[in-house]
């Protein structure tokens, strides 16, 4: 494939992960309740969502997708419930000042995982960006293996780039919060955001 369209896939989607949305809302609102721990695997399954989207955009599978809306729905609603059980979480999380609150999340690998590929295959904004907007920069009829593999890489650069400065700079504002009180009102405007977040996908 040649650079100029990469370039232009790549800038794209740039501006499409970096627009706030259901993703960036979970990954800001977990960082700045709980740290860092855990943001790789939760941060790979939105990659991997995205370049599922993209095989199936290629297979023509996005369209069978959007077409069983019922399945759709359910997935979204399983991204969905998951977020609102992260949000009672972080409602009902001890008031602990960051300093002295563990990074580490009481919670495995592979749920956090499975919580990032459920929000990214669920999330209609990733749908709709690979059923539309792909077919508009690259005939999908004669993408070539190599093609597909260095889009494939362009998503994983750039979402893991684009998501781990988010991290940085909510991990950086959390450790500013001093006091208990302030760690209360922070968990509890985190729940809000995404509970936000979760509402958002379930009703797109």
């Amino acid at each position: 494939m040649d650079f100029g369209t990469l370039a232009l896939f790549a800038g794209i989607l740039t501006l499409a992960a970096a627009a706030p949305g259901p993703a960036v809302i979970a990954i800001v609102a977990r960082t700045l309740a709980r740290g860092r721990s855990g943001s790789v695997a939760f941060i790979a399954a939105l990659a991997l969502g995205d370049m599922l989207w993209l095989a199936a955009a290629c297979l023509g599978l996005a369209a069978l997708a959007a077409a069983l809306g019922s399945l759709f729905i359910l997935v979204r609603l399983a991204g969905a419930a998951y977020l609102l059980y992260l949000a009672y979480r972080l409602w009902t999380a001890p008031a602990k000042p960051a300093a002295l609150a563990p990074d580490a999340e009481h919670r495995s690998t592979l749920e956090l995982f499975g919580a990032g590929l459920a929000l990214s295959m669920g999330n209609p904004k990733t749908m709709a960006f690979y059923l539309a907007l792909l077919p508009t920069l690259v005939d999908l009829g004669h993408l070539s293996v190599l093609g597909f593999i260095e889009m494939a890489g362009i998503i994983a650069l750039v979402l893991s780039l684009v998501f781990a400065a988010y991290v940085l700079v909510a991990d950086r504002a959390r450790r500013f919060i001093a006091s208990s009180r302030a760690m209360r009102w922070l968990n509890r405007s985190c729940g809000i955001a995404m509970a936000g977040a979760a509402v958002t996908l379930a009703t797109k």
